[in-house]
């Protein structure tokens, strides 16, 4: 359990670092992401890119325990 806790911290702590790497290359901006933009209001959900990122967590785990 503390190892998988370890892990999850590392990632996160990497995803933050590269975060602007990642902005760079599209992600967080995709085709299907919902945006909407009101006078005094925002809201941003990203839709499709949780989707990808989720897919390739997955893909990832998957190919490790094999």
């Amino acid at each position: 359990m503390s190892k998988w806790l370890i892990v999850i911290g590392i990632i996160l702590v990497l995803t933050g670092l590269l975060w602007p790497l990642i902005t760079k290359l599209g992600l967080g901006h995709l085709p299907g992401d919902i945006q909407i933009k009101r006078d005094n209001f925002s809201f941003y959900f990203p839709l499709t890119t949780s989707i990808l990122i989720s897919l390739a967590i997955s893909f990832i785990l998957w190919v490790l325990r094999k």
